[in-house]
């Protein structure tokens, strides 16, 4: 996250979080169910930015310590969509949310929710790696602080387990009093994993984590998700099919859809299912074209 974003999340707006409904509160997670319970519930979903609709038509469900991807063509929406899950698009000036979102059953866009306890329960990992200028351990501590966790003794515990988690532990344990901007991009990315998981989300989200990255590191980001599903739920967008293909239990195929007299473009979701389905007998035709390479 630039600097400039994250003073920007600093500075959210708390005046209204004395009457804003604590999300925790409202969900109450069953932290180990008989069968895998549904986490995100969207129907209609539609992304504005002022006037123009970027998205139309997004209904689908994300399962607990699923692997959902999304792909799609470059202008589809998937980012778009993506960062409506905790909020972000908030952010951009003259950006809104139709349609419904329910993280276990509460509206994410209701408006008692807090969207800085969104974005701690749902994390997010960005395309470039985006460590800060600060040490490898500051980068890690930098969420528990502001959760309002000072003790020394605490964050270091918090720190050397996120980094452990992150499959990262054995690398850095040595310097984590330099820069986090010395190590490699691979190393970076997943610092920047650590450091969402430092304050224990619940869901990961994932743009294009890999898309800087050679195939070494592109690989052991892979492996890093398979590890962390059995504690998170995760979503990850990508523009590489073989890797939807490869991490993720549920794939949704977006699309865009051009208007003939205005030209303009919006991103729609096509279909979603199972990723081996999607692959191997997708219902609609252009996700078939889509993943054989026809088109896209």
């Amino acid at each position: 996250m630039s600097a400039d974003a994250t003073t920007e999340l600093e500075a959210e707006t708390t005046e209204d979080a004395e009457n804003a409904v604590d999300l925790r509160e409202l969900t109450h997670p069953d932290p180990a169910p008989a069968s895998a319970p549904t986490v995100f519930d969207v129907a209609d979903l539609a992304v504005y930015y002022g006037a123009f609709r970027a998205v139309r038509d997004v209904k689908l469900d994300v399962v607990k310590n699923d692997i959902t991807a999304f792909i799609g063509p470059s202008g589809c929406g998937k980012t778009t969509v993506l960062r409506c899950f905790n909020r972000m698009n908030d952010l951009i000036e003259g950006a809104r949310v139709e349609g419904l979102l329910r993280y276990h059953g509460v509206d994410l866009y209701g408006k008692d929710v807090n969207p800085v306890e969104v974005r701690r329960r749902i994390g997010m990992v960005f395309q470039k790696p985006n460590p800060f200028p600060k040490s490898i351990f500051e980068n890690v501590a930098y969420g528990p602080k502001l959760a309002g966790i000072k003790k020394k003794a605490e964050l270091e515990e918090i720190v050397e387990q996120a980094l452990r988690d992150a499959a990262l532990w054995d690398e850095v344990k040595d310097r984590l009093q330099k820069s986090a901007l010395g190590l490699s991009g691979g190393q970076q990315q997943r610092l920047c994993i650590a450091r969402a998981i430092a304050v224990r989300p619940e869901v990961i989200l994932m743009d294009e984590p890999c898309s800087a990255l050679d195939p070494v590191a592109t690989l052991r980001i892979e492996q890093l998700m398979q590890e962390l599903k059995s504690e998170y739920t995760i979503i990850i967008v990508t523009h590489n099919m073989q890797q939807a293909a490869r991490v993720s239990d549920r794939t949704a195929f977006f699309s865009v859809d051009v208007d003939d007299e205005s030209g303009d473009r919006t991103g729609e979701l096509v279909e979603y299912d199972r990723t081996e389905k999607i692959f191997s007998q997708p219902s609609d035709r252009r996700t078939e074209d889509y993943v054989t390479g026809r088109f896209g």
